[in-house]
């Protein structure tokens, strides 16, 4: 990562964050609640450790999808621009397409194909995974 800090925020520009430290991973996510979050076949995500993410301007509605996912999104636009997930406290997962220049982090990996629609096909070769790289399955 370069040394300036990597920014971005929601649609409507209501609510913005900085990254001021390196991604520790990037993946396309193919899991059923993406898609129903994003009304999108996948979404691409960013890893970024707690203390290198913050909100520079305005502050995130929460809704959690599950009890250890506390996601954060505008409450003026509704975009999902990251979450937490209370066994991963060091880290924030930010909405890749969030970045104000998201083809600077392209992803490492495809996970949770066990939840991939059929006729989504890639062919970049990525490795992928049934469930979470960490080896969840569900």
């Amino acid at each position: 990562m370069t040394t300036t800090p990597t920014e971005g925020g929601c649609f409507c520009g209501a609510l913005r964050y900085r990254l001021t430290a390196p991604p520790v991973g990037s993946m396309v996510c193919h899991c059923a609640t993406c898609r129903r979050l994003f009304a999108a076949p996948v979404v691409a995500w960013l890893s970024v450790a707690s203390g290198g993410f913050a909100f520079t301007r305005g502050t995130p509605a929460t809704f959690s999808t599950s009890a250890p996912v506390t996601r954060w999104f505008c409450p003026a636009c509704g975009t999902h621009v990251a979450y937490v997930h209370a066994g991963e406290p060091g880290c924030v997962e930010v909405a890749t397409c969030s970045l104000d220049e998201p083809s600077a982090f392209p992803p490492t990996h495809h996970s949770w194909l066990s939840h991939d629609l059929p006729w989504v096909r890639f062919g970049d070769g990525l490795p992928t995974f049934g469930g979470s790289r960490h080896g969840a399955s569900d």
